[in-house]
This record gives structure tokens, sequence and C-alpha cells, in this order.
């Protein structure tokens, strides 16, 4: 009898044992995810902002080296066909080496489609370089290059601009 007696008070004192160690662990597990709520939350009170601004300063990126605004803004600076390609190349390049550390705030995708829209700029840039001779007035070059964009059938900065902005779209 004294046998079983203590037998349920052994089961009574491991039952209310596992009890309590079930609720504390309940509220630790409740505390230590609300801390890491509070630590993702003020994280993306700071890095939301970075992302936005990275987003921005790669639209910009992407407008400054569209054929029609690079064309725009430098062939007045060129006295010959060779001197515009190279101002174009290295407009573009000093454009993508001030922007280069953005990739980290946003998804490789659209990084992918910056580089992409970037390479096929400067591809089309040479290719119209090819078609006309050194020593060509730079008009002569830009009708080239603005021809090699119009017959593209997807513009590669406008494609790169749409996935960017719809990645814009996804924080919000």
């Amino acid at each position: 009898m004294e046998f079983y007696l203590l037998l349920t008070i052994l089961l009574l004192g491991a039952v209310i044992a596992f009890s309590i160690y079930l609720t504390i662990n309940t509220v630790a597990d409740k505390f230590f995810l609300k801390q890491k709520l509070d630590i993702r939350s003020k994280n993306t009170e700071i890095t939301l902002p970075l992302r936005l601004q990275a987003y921005e300063r790669m639209c910009l990126f992407l407008e400054r080296i569209s054929p029609s605004n690079l064309l725009l803004r430098l062939v007045p600076s060129a006295m010959t066909a060779l001197e515009l390609q190279q101002i174009l190349l290295h407009d573009i390049r000093e454009e993508y080496n001030h922007n280069v550390a953005q990739q980290l705030y946003m998804s490789t995708a659209a990084w992918e489609q910056i580089n992409n829209a970037m390479n096929e700029t400067v591809a089309a840039i040479n290719q119209a370089a090819l078609e006309v001779t050194a020593d060509a007035p730079p008009a002569d070059l830009a009708k080239k290059i603005f021809a090699q964009v119009i017959d593209k059938d997807v513009q590669p900065v406008t494609h790169a601009l749409k996935i960017l902005k719809e990645e814009v779209r996804m924080l919000f």
C-alpha cells in the first residue's frame, strides 16, 4: 500500500514537473519569437530605405545608359564617331562602377537584367561603330546606334526597368 502511495506521489510529481516544463518552454518560445520579430522589424526599418534607394539608383542608371539619353547628353562633346564611341563606353563604365554596390540590395534576377541591359547597350554601340568609319561625324554613329536599338524586339533597358518596378511593388 505504501508502495502504491509512493508511486502515485512520484507520478503526480512527474506530471506536475512535466507541466511546468511545458509551460516554461512555451513562454520562453513566445518570448524568443517576439524578440526575433522585433529584431526583424528593426532591420526592416533600416534596410527598406536602403533597398528603395538602391532600386532608385539603378533606375536612374538604366535611364542614363539608355541610348537615347546617352546620345542626347554626349553627342555634342565628340568630334568623330570613334571619339563618340569611346565617350559613350567610358560613360557607361563610369555609371556602372559608381552603382555596382547596389546589387547587395536587390535580387540576383534584377541585377542580371541590369547587367544584360548594360551589355546589350554596349554591344549596340560597338556594332554601330563597326558600320561607320572612325573619322565619320558623330551624328552618323548616333543614327546607326538608334537603328540598332530600334531593330530589337525587346528594349533591354525598358525590360530591366520593368523588372525593377515589379520588385519594388513586391516590397510593399
